[in-house]
């Protein structure tokens, strides 16, 4: 994933744009950057590796290099950027959140087409914002050039543009898949990803961007340059799972949409006469809590911490390279309260299951801790496909998704003909697929949010999200 911030300031818009940008760390853990127009100095940039420091620590010199009354910064999952480019449009920085997933196909026809280069990564890889302003730079103007370039993207593309002058462009993905959000301060407008992020820094929001919608920010406001479209796919994951809780999308507040979430599953859990008899409900921290708060409320079942991760020395447990290494900080993470544990029947509602590498670490640490039983909730429906959108987790293909696998070990390939059977709890296969993961996983019992559970708590037309990675309808 990952996430930006701009600003278009009467003097200093660097601060902002310091701070702005820093307010969406929880979004990528890879590469950070910024970006700042000043009209002495031109267009500046400066791009870290954010991987074992938080974005502050490899930035806070960044007020005695570069100076600006406009500035954009991105957090990524993925690549360096933003990008310094020239072209025919001149010199600008341009950063981008979203998935390329027909660039080597994209790649060989630009290259037959426009005898053009690119800067390689290691193993030829091309940074796909890179490849997104090669796309822009073969229209006549911006405008063009980024719904060309969103024509030709398979994936998806939601981007800022720093110009040399100093204005803005901010572009919404064509199916709105991530939010763009506009806010008004003194004498400055800015564009974010997280609302609360402008919010904090005394901008108050106005308006979010259609899907498709293109506008030109500069420090007097705001002028669209394409109208938004009618049809909008946004990530329902947003408040599921990455989206920081004092956000809003689409007028729906994450943390809100999280207790009406767990509320829901508890509700359908009584109704079923499925809920275990436990001492206490707790959240897989931090995402899970919510949905669990939730989930408490209605069940009238105490909520409790039983364990708690250290994070003044390990706040970043899934930076390292390699799985082994991410499990172990993980496990060095987790200090458990051992009166709320030793002899307890525990429920954990976690805000999904995907690969649940580090989750059965986490339930033989609680057994371990003396827990007497481990009942599991996800609070999504299990996830049978890998974001081609997105890239919200790094699966490289849908077998690496627990869910797919324990469907492959029960029935092999007849399995992937009935997923949607697999996902209903009610039926014999979705029991089964939950019954094996509860034997792999030392889970007690398992069960998912359903997919109208999820829509249901987000109050948004189904239309209108995207559920691709559960159902995998596009």
């Amino acid at each position: 994933m990952g996430g930006f911030f701009g600003v278009a300031a009467r003097e200093n818009a660097l601060i902002d744009a310091f701070f702005g940008t820093d307010y969406h760390s929880h979004l990528g853990t890879a590469r950070a950057g910024l970006a700042a127009y000043d009209k002495e100095l031109g267009l500046q940039r400066e791009i870290h590796n954010i991987q074992n420091s938080p974005f502050r620590t490899k930035f806070e010199h960044v007020f005695d290099e570069m100076r600006g009354i406009s500035a954009i910064g991105c957090i990524s999952d993925g690549e360096p950027q933003p990008l310094l480019i020239r072209s025919h449009h001149g010199t600008y920085a341009i950063c981008n959140v979203g998935a390329v997933t027909n660039a080597d196909e994209l790649i060989e026809k630009y290259f037959k087409t426009s005898g053009g280069h690119f800067d390689a990564m290691t193993g030829g890889a091309v940074n796909p914002t890179e490849l997104i302003a090669a796309l822009i730079d073969q229209k006549t103007d911006f405008v063009e050039g980024i719904r060309f370039a969103q024509s030709e993207i398979k994936g998806s593309i939601t981007l800022l543009i720093l110009r040399d002058g100093g204005s803005i462009i901010a572009a919404r993905d064509k199916l709105g898949r991530l939010p763009v959000i506009l806010g008004k301060g003194e004498d400055a407008y800015c564009v974010t990803f997280e609302s609360f992020a402008a919010e904090k820094l005394g901008y108050t929001v106005f308006r979010e961007l259609g899907p498709g919608e293109i506008v030109e920010i500069t420090h007097e406001g705001t002028r669209q340059l394409v109208a938004p479209g009618k049809e909008m796919k946004i990530c329902s994951f947003l408040w599921s799972y990455y989206g920081y809780s004092p956000s809003s999308y689409e007028g729906v507040n994450v943390e809100v949409m999280r207790y009406r979430n767990g509320e829901l599953m508890a509700q359908n859990e009584q109704e079923c006469g499925t809920m275990p008899a436990v001492d206490s409900i707790a959240g897989m921290p931090d995402s899970g809590t919510p949905h669990a708060i939730g989930y408490a409320n209605a069940s009238r079942v105490p909520f409790a911490r039983p364990f708690l991760k250290y994070t003044p020395t390990w706040s970043r447990s899934f930076t390292a390279g390699k799985q082994v290494d991410r499990s172990r900080v993980a496990k060095m993470k987790q200090v458990p309260v051992k009166e709320l544990i030793n002899g307890k029947n525990l429920m954990f509602v976690d805000d999904s299951i995907v690969r649940g590498t580090q989750l059965k670490s986490t339930v033989d640490f609680l057994f371990n801790s003396g827990a007497k039983s481990v009942h599991m909730r996800s609070a999504c429906p299990p996830i049978m496909y890998r974001c081609k959108y997105l890239n919200f987790t790094n699966a490289k293909n849908d077998m690496e998704l627990l869910a797919r696998r324990i469907i492959l070990e029960l029935e092999g390939e007849e399995g992937q003909k009935h997923i949607e059977e697999y996902s209903d709890g009610t039926t014999e296969r979705g029991k089964n697929l939950r019954r094996l993961i509860c034997e792999k996983m030392h889970f007690d019992s398992l069960e998912f949010q359903s997919l109208e559970g999820v829509i249901k708590a987000i109050g948004l037309e189904p239309c209108k999200l995207c559920t691709y990675c559960w159902n995998g309808k596009e």
